[in-house]
This record gives C-alpha cells, structure tokens and sequence, in this order.
C-alpha cells in the first residue's frame, strides 16, 4: 500500500527529516486562507508518476494564481485518476538534487539503503550507490552510503542523519520502501526533501492502527483504482463479477479463483480466511472472519453465488456449521422484510452458497452441514470435489432466474 505524498511528508515531519512548509488544499477556495507565503507549488495528490510533465504541478505567485492552478489540477486526471487532495508548499531552489532510500531486497532478505549524487535515470545502474544491513543498524551504515555517495564535511553528515532517520521509519512502521527523490541542497548545504514516497507492507497494516486507518479510507473510496488493488480486494471491493469466494489459504484462493475463471464464470472477490482483514488492529477468530467475509459477500448486489473452499484443517472447526446456519437464517430473515415493503429496488433472492469441503478432520462439520440441506437444499449445495462445486458455482449464475 503506497502512501501519498502529503501523507508521506506528515510522517516525516514527524520524525525530524526536514521538509517544506506545506499545507493540504481539500478545495481551491482553501487558498484564501493559506497560511505559507508565497510563490507556492501546488501538487496533484495522485499515485501516478510524472506528474509535472502533464500538468499536475504549477507554481503560483498570488493567490489569484493559485486558485485558477488549482482548480485546472483537479479536474486533471493523471492515470486515469483525479485528484482529491492537492499539497501547497513553499518553493525551494535547490544547486543540488539527490536520490535516497530504503528498500527490502527480497533476495538476500535484508534492507538496503540506497543513493544517488547524480540523478540520471536513464542509466540510474551507473551513479546509484547501496549499503547492505547485515547486522543490526548503526549510523556507521548511513554514512558508508553517503561517503561512497562522495559527500564531504557537512553535507555528508546531514545526509547520513537523514537516512537514519528513513531506515528508523522502515523498520518502525514494517515498510518496504521509504524514498527521497529528490533531497535538496541549497546553494548554502543546507538539505529538503522536495518528494517522498513511502509502501507499506501490506501483511503489517494490521499491526499498526493508524495505516489501518488509512487503509480503511482506501477501501470506501469508490474512485480508488490504483495500486492498493489488492489491499481492496482483501477489504472486500469486487469488480463486477458474479460468484464470490471465500478459501482457507492464499493457495486456496488463488486455485479457486483460476478454477471459476477457467470454467466460464466470472469471480468477484476472493477472500483469504486464514488471515485477519488488512484493517484489523485487533486478534480475530476463524469463526468471526468467516461471519464477516459471508456478510462482505452478501451484501454485493452483483454477486449471486457464494463459493466457499475450505481443506485441511482449520481452527474452530465445530463452529463452521453454527456460522453457516446463522448466516443463513439471517439471510431468510432479510428476504422476508423486503418481500413485506415497497422498497422494489432490493433485491428479492438470497445468494447461493456451495460450499467444497475436504479433508478427514471435516467429517463431523459435515453431517452438521447435511442437515442445513434438508431445510435449504435450494440455496445450499456441499461437495467434496472442487471442480464439481466449481461447476455448480458457474451453473447457478447462468440460471433463468439469474439472467431475468
């Protein structure tokens, strides 16, 4: 989960690596009260890159200026986005640009620490220096990068401390990448970080409630179609398909969602059970997010089937049935208030549900199950074998009462 960069810079305001005096623009009148002088730049907040070459960033010397500049930046698309937020900050002209970060080699499993004095991208290889952290961090790291970086006296000091400073926030917030492009240097030594970027690992949001909480704000935007794409879905946004999953393991889900695919039908989400939702700061049980994950489903207009594929072992197996029969009958208790009003626009069906159960330890759960069949046989299927329940999944959606 990428940051934005008005986000990116609170956090590292926060932990002393200096930035601009800035202030976040939710509209243009905003800049009637702008409390930085001027001239000012002001930055489309969106997750694309190249944002200058297309006009996503001016400069503004009045506030005339700024609110005409803005007001072109938002309703400027960039990657097929358009902006919510705009960053206005203090211009700064810099003698000197630098590249810094901090990013997680995934090869040799550990941090490295990255920078560049000579910023050429179209042979970064060349110029970029990097630092391995083999053992536990010290700032001897931070000034080898900036000593190979050629730096000097006090520049090189300053920089060392700003990297570490971003390889503090890495491990601190279970980062993958913590980036300056560029760090600034005035005509006076003295450095700014003119732009960052910051991506969370998306296992580790849960263990911090503040990027839960933005996480959380990712997943009710309906407009996000970015590279948070599979920190959506694992929140529970679909795209448009018809049959919904649910699996106990990624390799289960990932199986099943190539079975449904391969079979003709159209898959919505597919949600990992074995794993507590991204935005989840707190200990969850099988149970709940099984309870959840029906719930998420359900309330999809567009998905018709659930399909659910559990194997092996699972914990709380005995409470399967309990949330299966729950969800059902709160289901049935739905259904029949919206049959008794006026509201024509709900839907007058409940989703079908096929469930694949395999592995000896389901055994029990599955004479539980039979006996939801005898009640519910029409909205309740339950196989052993993933292609049939895959089959039947793909069935039901083609079915009259489906395409009417």
């Amino acid at each position: 989960m990428d940051l934005l960069e008005y986000q990116v810079k609170e956090w590292f305001n926060k932990i002393g690596i200096p930035v601009l005096p800035s202030q976040r623009i939710d509209h243009p009148t905003d800049l009637k009260r702008l409390k930085i002088p001027y001239p000012i730049v002001l930055k489309s907040q969106v997750y694309a890159n190249d944002r200058s070459q297309v006009g996503g960033v001016k400069i503004a010397e009045t506030t005339i200026d700024a609110i005409a500049a803005a007001q072109s930046i938002f309703s400027l698309p960039i990657g097929g986005e358009l902006p919510k937020v705009l960053l206005a900050e203090s211009k700064y002209n810099a003698q000197e640009e630098f590249y810094l970060a901090v990013v997680l080699d995934t090869v040799i499993s550990r941090p490295v620490l990255l920078g560049c004095r000579y910023i050429d991208w179209q042979s970064p290889g060349e110029n970029m220096q990097y630092v391995v952290v083999e053992q536990e961090f010290s700032p001897f790291y931070a000034r080898r990068l900036a000593y190979l970086m050629g730096l000097r006296g006090g520049l090189m000091q300053s920089v060392s401390d700003i990297v570490t400073k971003m390889y503090h926030l890495f491990l601190h917030k279970d980062l993958d990448l913590v980036e300056i492009n560029p760090l600034g240097v005035s005509s006076s030594c003295q450095v700014m970080t003119l732009n960052g970027k910051i991506r969370v690992n998306e296992r580790a949001i849960n263990r911090h409630p503040d990027i839960a909480d933005i996480a959380s704000k990712i997943a009710r935007d309906p407009g996000s179609k970015r590279i948070n794409g599979m920190l959506v879905d694992m929140l529970g946004r679909n795209n448009q398909g018809e049959i919904g999953i649910l699996a106990n393991g990624t390799g289960s889900a990932l199986t099943t969602w190539d079975a449904v695919v391969a079979a003709g039908g159209k898959p919505a989400v597919s949600l990992n059970l074995r794993h507590s939702w991204l935005n989840h700061t707190e200990p969850t049980k099988f149970s709940q997010r099984m309870e959840t994950g029906l719930r998420v489903l359900a309330a999809d207009r567009n998905i018709q089937v659930i399909l659910i594929n559990l194997l092996g072992t699972i914990p709380e197996l005995s409470e399967v049935p309990r949330v299966m029969t729950d969800f059902m009958a709160l289901q049935l208790e739905e259904l029949r208030w919206f049959l008794n009003t006026s509201q024509k626009t709900l839907p007058q069906r409940l989703p079908k549900i096929v469930m694949r159960l395999a592995g000896n330890d389901f055994q029990v759960a599955r004479k539980s199950l039979l006996s939801i069949l005898q009640v519910q046989s029409e909205n309740f299927i339950l196989v052993e074998n993933l292609d049939v329940a895959v089959k039947e999944a793909v069935s039901l959606t083609k079915s009259p009462v489906y395409r009417k």
